[in-house]
């Protein structure tokens, strides 16, 4: 790791990533002009083209790299048409979370204009919580197989694993945000009335964490009611923690009630680790390089990533000049607006240098 500067490791990715990824690059050595911070950058032509090119998705050797000579890592979409097992991309994206243990997947659903949402009256305070999801194990551990496959009998088994280990430390990670954070709740997402050996497993250890942090309410909701009361009443939720497969429904969820994919950030940690951060709004090849791709979801996770980093009044402006940006109409045109994803990115940095 390095000691006097943030050594980042930049993944661009495929389709519309290199674009978005660009502008969040941009507007982060803008915060380094502004607020001082110490960022230096590296580039990696990790994705479809290189695959393609070469057979290679994460090089031998990547991921010792990353955790030796890096701080954080910041990347881009993947996914490319040309490549339709999109072997490449889970090899990148699942090799760094896996190999790097990266197993809290961190989603902010943050409101930043009343108008973005689809909820009739929603307000900007009541859409404000945090999503944990497990991300290293649960039903995407790749467990299962086929048994007669291509016949009429054909049986596919996918199979879900929960460790005790990897359930204590997402939920752990969970209370100690909310306490960190002066969030008073923490509500675990599950489905343990139907499934009921991990969900016990999730159950006894909710409630065995919870009694450290007796000033936290802990609450739980099956999955299904949650996805019903996200859209019904959000400003319930403070900090929610669910593993992996209801994870990463409910986070599109509350990414559609915080006004889109386009906007939604998210991070890839370890604590005290190298650890990646990457918008979750995909590769979208058909509008790739038209330059009206929404930078905005990649901005905020590059905010993320310095908070991450220790640098959270830099990461604090950023989300400042973004919120700016969407109340003065300047942004791309999926968010109502006219400008391009240059346009859009070059908007968000004369907010954060006219300061």
């Amino acid at each position: 790791m390095s000691t006097s500067k943030n050594r980042i490791a930049v993944i661009p990715g495929d389709g519309i990533g290199p674009e978005v990824v660009g502008e969040a690059v941009r507007v982060l050595e803008c915060v380094r002009e502004t607020h001082g911070v110490e960022l230096e950058f590296t580039n990696f032509d990790w994705g479809a083209e290189k695959f393609l090119r070469e057979g290679v998705s994460l090089p031998t050797g990547a991921l010792e790299m990353l955790a030796d000579e890096f701080d954080a890592i910041l990347a881009g979409a993947f996914g490319d048409p040309r490549v339709p097992s999109n072997q490449h991309a889970e090899d990148i994206l699942l090799g760094m979370r896996r190999g790097l243990d990266l197993y809290i997947n961190l989603r902010p659903v943050r409101l930043l204009s009343p108008r973005l949402s689809p909820l009739r009256d929603a307000k900007v305070e009541d859409i404000d919580f945090v999503v944990f999801r497990e991300n290293t194990e649960g039903a995407y551990c790749g467990a299962g197989g086929f048994l007669k496959k291509g016949t009429a009998d054909e049986i596919a088994t996918q199979e879900e694993l929960n460790t005790r280990r990897g359930v204590e430390r997402i939920i752990v990670a969970a209370f100690e945000y909310a306490r960190s954070n002066g969030r008073k709740r923490v509500t675990m997402a599950d489905k343990s009335n139907v499934q009921r050996f991990g969900g016990d497993l999730w159950q006894r250890v909710f409630k065995e964490v919870a009694a450290d942090y007796a000033e936290i309410e802990a609450k739980h909701q099956y999955v299904d009611a949650m996805a019903m009361f996200m859209v019904l009443d959000p400003a319930q939720y403070d900090v929610i923690v669910s593993n992996n497969l209801f994870g990463d429904i409910l986070t599109d969820l509350g990414a559609a009630i915080q006004g889109g994919l386009g906007l939604a950030a998210s991070g890839n940690i370890h604590p005290g680790r190298v650890s990646l951060f990457e918008p979750v709004h995909g590769s979208a090849p058909a509008i790739a390089g038209q330059g009206i791709a929404n930078p905005v979801g990649a901005i905020l996770t590059s905010a993320m990533m310095l908070e991450y980093l220790g640098n959270r009044k830099a990461s604090q402006a950023i989300e400042k000049a973004v919120r700016e940006s969407i109340l003065h109409d300047e942004t791309t045109r999926d968010l109502g607006g006219t400008l391009s994803t240059e346009q859009a990115g070059t908007a968000v940095c004369q907010r954060l240098v006219s300061k």
